[in-house]
Parts: C-alpha cells; structure tokens; sequence
C-alpha cells in the first residue's frame, strides 16, 4: 500500500510527546508560539524546508539551562510515518546536501531528524547558541491500530560542523527532565567525532564554502559598483569580525542593527566600526595592532557612497547582508581550515588582474600546508614562523597541530587551556609586507583561534630582525620550524627567505614549497649558502597541476634539518609525488574540483614517514618513486634528483630478447610453409 494511502499519525504522536513534556513541568512552545526573539529571528532569517526564507517553524521550541547555567536550545519535530525519522548518508551521517553541497530539501522536508537538525542549523548560523539538541520523533499504527514511536536524538554543533550526533536510543523525552537534564549533558559533553571523521566533515564543509565564496563574490562582482579590490576584501572581513561577537562580552551584530540611517555618528558605517572595535577590545589586542586594524576597515566602511541611502537601503547594509546570509554558517560553526585563504583566492579570481604583483601570491591549498607542517615536525612545543605568510594558511595549519598534539599529549585542562594560550599568543610569528593580504592574514588568525598576536605588516627581507613584534620587540622569536610558500618572482624563486631564516634559526626543521627550477640553477648561490648551516634532507616532487587554475608551474618541496651544515656523504630522499592520489579540475561548476581517487591521505601519511624514517615505510610507492643519492654542497644545482634508470640488461633480458627472436623465426618458417603449400594445392 502507497504512503499516499496510509493516514498520518502525527496528531497522535505531538499529543504524546507533549503530553510527557507538561508531565515533566516543562516551560515548551508550539509551531506558532514565541520562545525569544534571538531563535525566532534566527528561524525566520534561514532558509525555509521550501528552499525560501523564512517559515520555519519547529514543532516544539524549548531553552533548557543545566547545572553551570550553559543554555540549550532544544528543537523537536514531529512526522506520522514509518520508516520516516532519519535519512542518513553512505557515511552514516544525517543527508541534509545533496551531492551538488545543495539543501536536501526532500529530506529536510519528509524526515523528522533530518528536519530537527536543519532547524539547529538556523540557530548555529544567526544566533549565539554553539550546542543545540534536535529530536525527531515519527510514529504508525501497528497491526492491532497501537500507536508505535520512535526517537532520534542528535547533538549539533560548532564541534560536529553542524551535522549533528546522536546521543543515544530513547523511548520517551524523560532525558529533559530537570532532574535528569544534567546527566544528558554530560552524555554529550562525552560525544566526540573520530579525526577521520572530522575530517570527511571538513572536506564536505569545504566543498559548500567554496560554492558559497563563488557565488557572493560572482555576485558583489557583479552588482555592486563602484568598490575598488581592496572595498571588498575589507568589507567582508569587517562584516565577518562584526557578527563573530564574543561570548558573554560583545554580542554578533545584526543585519536589524544596520538601520540605512544618515544621522550623524549612526550611519551603518559607524556602527560596524563600532562593534569591530568593541569586538578586538574584548580580544585584548595590543593597542597599535587594534587601532591599525580599525583605521584600514574605516577608510572603507565610512565613506559616502557606501553608506548612502537609495530605497531605504545603504550599500553597505545590502552587502553585509549577503555576506551573514550566504558565509556566515561557515565562519560560524569554527572550521578548522583556511577560509580566508579560499575567501581570497575566489575574490581575487573575479578583479582580472594582468601586470599585477598580486598575480604572484598564490595561497597554498590546506591539505599541502598541513603536509609542510608534519615535514617540519611541528609539535606542541614548537615556535613556527613564516616570512611570507599570504592569509596564514601555513600558520593556521601549524596552530592546528600544535593543539591537536597539545591536546593529546596533556591529559590535565586546566594545563591544556594554559599550553593551548600560550601556543597562540607566543609561538606563531608570520610576515606579510601586502597590506591588504596582511589584513586577511590577522582576519584568518582570529578566526582561526586568535593567533594573531605576532602577525606582522614587515617585509621580511628587509625590516625583520628575528625578534616578536608590538611590545615585545626586544625579544627573539626562538623559531625551531619553518614552513613556506613563498613569491616565485623573489630572487632565487623565493630562496633568498628560506637562506634568511634558516640563518636565524639555531635548530629545527624547514618545509618549504618552491618552483623546482630554484633546485636546478635559479638559486645556486642561495642554495649553497643554505647548505653552510643546514641538511637538505629530502627533494619531493609535486604534482603540477597543484595549484591548478592558479599557477601550473612544477613546484618542489624541500626539507631541511636546521643548525648542521650539509656534508657530501649526507643521504638525501628524493621522491616523486607526482602522483598524490587526487584528480584536480578547474571547472567553474564543478562541486569539487578536488577528488580523493587513489588513496591520496595515505599517500600524504606515507610520504611523512618516509621522509622522517625511510624506505622500510615504503607501501604505497614503488622505489621507482623513492630514490637515495647524494648531492655536492659546493654545487646548489642539484637538488632534484630522480632514480636513476638502469640500463645495463640483465640475463632475463636475454631470455626475453631470445625467446622473442625464436617466436619470431618460428612465425617466418610457417608463414613460408603455409605459403608453399598452397602452392602445391592449386
């Protein structure tokens, strides 16, 4: 029998379910009723289970405060179908995307969790609450007409990138009982996403951020006139900083503040810097970084144009507005990627820049900048810095390990949060002399986790000296790794930074990616200056289509042991990643230009190992792939080495070339016969 045939029980299964809730003496809403202005904004703003905005409007609303006064939302929605609470994924994970990374909205639409979780999504993207519980609960009628339930219960969050967790199995919403909230929460407080899964998440996560960045900066592009480059990249990081907020301190600001108002000290303009500036006090910035970072944004956000008024409406209030509908989610949920770097690259694809310096920054992808930082054995106790930081991608990627190592390695949490402070605000140092890119770069960091203290505007070739920057410039920057991707166009193909640092550098490790052309003859005086006070210790060659759409130059990563000058017998690794296991394409369209399609995350482990410990890691490549040699230290020409190719044959290529030989002449012979014997025939 089709469902179409089958009468709806959710009347029933609401009457139950509320029923237990005023049971429990719990203060809950229904589908029309106002829990507080904050969460019904927010359900108004996102988009609807139609694909539209507004109209949504779960079927109970209830805030819930446990025993340390943490508030959470809970949203519950209720079907009247079998088989009609959940609809995962192949990964088991709650299928609100279709492949495309669009809104499942048949999905969201017909199933009771999937709609419960869309509804916390609205929560996470346009109010303060960071963990909300969805339920759904669906119900039928048995053979003997017996109202049957069941309950799906998920946690979704800023740690679980929105998709959400289930708790646990339930019968009944007892759970929420005031008595028994409290051990719920610890329940969930226990949940946590293996990294493989983060991972997988991230990866989807990413895929949605860079179909978003398209369209709004396609958009902005397209529509708003009268911005110059650097307009758009201040207006979105000032958007960005102005509804981040921090709790407890500085509220998000919202699109209903920006009143299009011409008066005087009230305009949008004003009142975004206003909140950016509450925003970095709370951050406890140092003062000169703080007022530097207010007097770029305000040369943008209060001039005339952008806050003049046509129908009601300022410029700048139309494109904040955009900006918190289409990216606000992303930078919300507190990714652990390098959003500002795709933020740039996307905005900088549609300026069509020609003779431009900027044609020579090219921002390295997130899965190559955590490959750096393993190179470079960036641990907890490392101090990191990079002499061209872009938006801080490398830095971002090495912040991540050292909390991820931090985390694993200090089982006490009141020594993690100091370990974990103390990594942010004193053991990451990044350079960036374009002060538009720099901007991003302080963006990425606070974004990222606040780790922007020493992100200076330097050039770092000619105004660095080693030491920490603002009120801390007498002091050095004890640096034990550096990562690198620096401007080709610099001399030596950017070696001239590597020479620089390692010479500042008393140990450690270095990673740095090249054009490998710096390993072959464009860099032979920096390179032998290098090998004066360290080890080249592995050549890698990259796939080159990398960077595909943005540069298709081959590059070389090169890996240094910083202090111990290189000796002639010091064995180097030389291996060709060419192939690294993914297919890249540069198509506009595409929902990934970035696929996984031969083990690529066990390519990028293996050649980690086998850089640090050698070929006994060999799995995956073959030793055609991995290569041993030597180089000369007084040469700096080569450095990019590959196996070499034997071409001494040996006793089986006798045997082959016989046997093919004797295959042959044996084929001749009957060939004649068969010929002569047809000419005997007629």
């Amino acid at each position: 029998m089709g469902k179409n045939k089958i009468q709806s029980v959710e009347p029933m299964i609401a009457d139950r379910a509320n029923g237990w809730l005023k049971a429990y003496g719990l203060d809950y809403k229904l589908e029309q009723e106002t829990l507080n202005t904050e969460i019904d904004t927010a359900l108004y703003e996102y988009f609807s289970k139609s694909g539209g905005k507004g109209g949504n409007r779960p079927d109970v609303k209830i805030l819930l405060r446990d025993k340390e006064q943490a508030f959470y939302p809970v949203l519950i929605e209720y079907k009247g179908y079998k088989d009609k609470l959940v609809k995962l994924d192949a990964n088991g994970q709650v299928d609100n995307r279709t492949a495309k990374n669009e809104p499942n909205l048949n999905n969201i639409k017909a199933y009771a969790v999937n709609g419960a979780i869309h509804y916390a999504n609205a929560l996470l993207h346009y109010t303060s609450y960071t963990d909300i519980i969805a339920i759904g609960m669906t119900g039928y009628k048995n053979e003997e007409g017996n109202i049957e339930h069941e309950i799906g219960v998920y946690y979704v969050s800023k740690k679980n990138l929105g998709v959400g967790q289930k708790v646990d199995e339930y019968i009944d919403f007892s759970f929420l009982k005031k008595s028994n909230f409290d051990g719920f929460v610890e329940k969930v407080k226990a949940l946590s996403l293996p990294q493989e899964k983060i991972e997988k998440l991230q990866e989807k996560r990413e895929r949605e951020i860079d179909a978003s960045l398209v369209r709004i900066n396609n958009d902005i592009y397209q529509n708003e006139k009268g911005l110059g480059e650097n307009d758009r990249v201040y207006l979105v990081a000032a958007s960005i900083i102005a509804t981040i907020g921090v709790p407890g301190e500085v509220s998000p600001l919202e699109k209903s503040e920006l009143k299009s108002s011409t008066e005087l000290g009230n305009t949008d303009g004003e009142i975004l810097v206003r909140k950016i500036r509450a925003f970095l006090n709370a951050k406890k910035l140092l003062p000169e970084k703080k007022e530097m970072i207010i007097r770029t944004l305000q040369n943008t956000l209060t001039t005339d144009n952008i806050n003049k008024v046509e129908n009601g409406e300022s410029q700048l209030k139309r494109v904040f507005t955009k900006i918190v509908d289409d990216l606000g989610i992303y930078y919300k949920i507190g990714l652990t990627t390098d959003f500002t770097g795709k933020l740039f690259n996307e905005m900088y694809s549609w300026l069509g820049f020609t003779q431009d310096k900027l044609n020579d920054v090219v921002l390295t992808p997130s899965y190559v900048a955590t490959l750096l930082v393993k190179l470079a054995r960036v641990d907890k106790d490392s101090y990191v810095w990079d002499f061209a930081t872009g938006s801080a991608g490398l830095l971002v990627a090495a912040m991540n390990e050292m909390l991820i190592d931090a985390k694993n390695r200090i089982p006490s949490p009141e020594q993690l949060a100091i370990k974990s402070a103390e990594i942010k605000a004193e053991q990451l140092l990044g350079l960036e002399i374009l002060s538009n890119i720099y901007m991003l770069a302080i963006l990425n960091m606070i974004l990222m986790g606040d780790g922007s203290s020493n992100i200076l505007n330097k050039d770092s070739l000619k105004d660095f000296n080693g030491n920490y920057g603002f009120s801390k410039e007498n002091k050095k920057f004890p640096a034990t790794a550096f990562v690198l991707n620096p401007p080709y166009s610099a001399p030596g193909n950017g070696m001239v930074f590597v020479d620089k640092a390692l010479r500042m550098m008393d140990r450690g490790y270095a990673a740095v990616i090249v054009q490998n052309s710096a390993g072959s003859g464009k860099a032979v005086s920096y390179n032998k200056q290098i090998l004066k006070h360290s080890t080249l210790l592995a050549s890698i060659k990259m796939p080159v289509d990398l960077f595909a759409g943005k540069s298709s130059v081959q590059t070389n990563i090169y890996v240094f042991r910083v202090g111990e000058a290189h000796q002639s017998d010091d064995i180097v690794k030389f291996i060709d990643f060419s192939n690294d296991g993914y297919t890249r394409t540069n198509r506009k369209k595409a929902s990934s230009n970035l696929k996984d399609t031969d083990r690529a995350k066990e390519r990028y482990q293996e050649l980690v190992d086998i850089v640090r410990f050698g070929k006994d890691k060999l799995r995956i490549f073959t030793e055609k792939e991995y290569y041993e040699g030597k180089i000369d230290p007084d040469n700096g020409a080569d450095w990019n080495q590959s196996s070499p190719v034997d071409t001494k044959p040996t006793l089986d290529d006798l045997k082959k070339t016989v046997s093919d030989y004797l295959t042959w002449e044996i084929a001749e012979l009957l060939k004649k016969w068969e010929g002569e014997n047809n000419c005997l025939g007629k």
